[in-house]
């Protein structure tokens, strides 16, 4: 399959086009049954002469080309309207009936405050357009009107406040939210970009509009990506706010599976400088070695690294209802347990020795109500321990208690 994406260097066209390479290098295997053969990427930089090409060999036609903020607005309609008659006349010139699709916007709905908008007239006479070439050659046309857009490479300061303020909260700077209680529908572009592959499957989504509300309908004229998010901007600007601290706080706020936070840190971490991309951590460091928080959560604990020198012990101590896993991941090691009290006979009760090394990587629980320690057994090496606690360490309530493992 040779597949031409015009609008090729912007945003959902990077997107879309690195993902096809790697479908087509073998790289991603999720859609095995699919076969590209050929990428044809055209955009405003592309030597005009290569549309006829790229027209002639197609059997796909994602058409993302458009014009969003030119300098005077009779540009929007020579942009959107334009090129998409100079793309269909080719495409008739060599009768190619390929399927075609066509990103508009909501704009287009011309409802509510996109009444009267230049850009949206545009995109609803490229809608008409597409149709109209659908009835006269037969060819599958698929028309997307797209909400706000989010997502990596999406250009900050252009037309998407979701990458502005990513963007300017990243690298420090100002923004500005005239009305925290307005709300977007967003659509990230990984499932756009997923509805995209869907439809070069012929597994297309259609739907009807109530106003600018896509409604799912499986006969309906138009296509749409059927996962959105509604979010207010004060929303967004909070949670931007959060992932702005946690390389001082550590905490990584909740990002449920497919949750609008999880994609919205992904976007926000891909505007980070140089700078931030790598940041200290505070090392507790003393004579037996070294203990260093990793990352703490909302809900799920915390994670940390110990660094125990030669022939240390460490721990000590029991907890209450805190538990956790060691894992050593370098040098040979003893954890060792018992439980807190005396047996039915009035006896302490058996130590737990467990011999753990880098080289065997394996997870030992610290179980509540039991005294643990750490003992590196090298006399050379460092022993190095990953460590999860089921909770972030309260100091005003460490429900830590120090007992030797093992009584002299």
């Amino acid at each position: 399959m040779n597949i031409l994406i015009t609008g090729a260097a912007g945003f959902v066209g990077k997107n879309l086009t690195e993902s096809l390479k790697n479908i087509q290098q073998g790289k991603d295997r999720t859609r095995p049954e699919l076969n590209i053969d050929e990428i044809y990427e055209y955009d405003v930089h592309t030597e005009p002469e290569l549309l006829d090409e790229y027209c002639q060999k197609a059997d796909f036609v994602f058409n993302l080309a458009g014009v969003n903020r030119p300098k005077e607005n009779t540009e929007f309609m020579a942009g959107n309207f334009g090129f998409a008659s100079t793309l269909l006349d080719t495409l008739k010139k060599y009768k190619n009936t390929c399927p075609v699709m066509l990103s508009s916007s909501i704009q287009a709905t011309l409802l509510g405050r996109f009444e009267g908008s230049d850009y949206g007239k545009s995109k609803l006479a490229g809608e008409e357009l597409f149709f109209e070439y659908g009835k006269e050659t037969g060819a599958k046309v698929l028309v997307y009107r797209f909400p706000n857009l989010f997502g990596k490479w999406c250009r900050p300061n252009y037309n998407s406040a979701v990458a502005t303020f990513c963007n300017n909260i990243a690298n420090d700077l100002l923004i500005q939210v005239n009305d925290p209680k307005v709300e977007l529908e967003l659509l990230y572009i990984d499932d756009l970009i997923k509805e995209m592959l869907d439809a070069l499957e012929g597994q297309e989504h259609h739907c009807e509009f109530d106003g600018v509300d896509a409604v799912e309908k499986k006969q309906g004229r138009y296509c749409f990506a059927p996962i959105t998010h509604k979010v207010t901007l004060g929303e967004i600007v909070e949670l931007l706010h959060k992932f702005q601290k946690q390389s001082q706080s550590l905490l990584m706020p909740e990002i449920p599976q497919n949750s609008f936070a999880k994609k919205l840190y992904s976007t926000y971490l891909s505007y980070l400088p140089e700078s931030k991309t790598k940041f200290e951590l505070k090392m507790n460091c003393d004579e037996r070695g070294s203990f260093t928080e990793l990352l703490k959560t909302e809900s799920c604990g915390q994670f940390s690294v110990n660094i125990s020198k030669p022939g240390i012990t460490k721990g000590q101590h029991w907890h209450h209802s805190k538990w956790e896993f060691f894992m050593v991941v370098s040098g040979h090691g003893l954890i060792q347990e018992r439980k807190i009290g005396l047996d039915e006979k009035g006896q302490s009760y058996p130590v737990w020795n467990f011999e753990v090394s880098g080289d065997k990587l394996e997870a030992v629980h610290m179980l509540p109500g039991y005294t643990h320690n750490i003992i590196n057994l090298s006399e050379t090496e460092n022993l190095v321990t990953v460590m999860w606690a089921n909770e972030v360490f309260d100091p005003g309530h460490p429900d830590t208690f120090f007992e030797p493992v093992e009584e002299n």
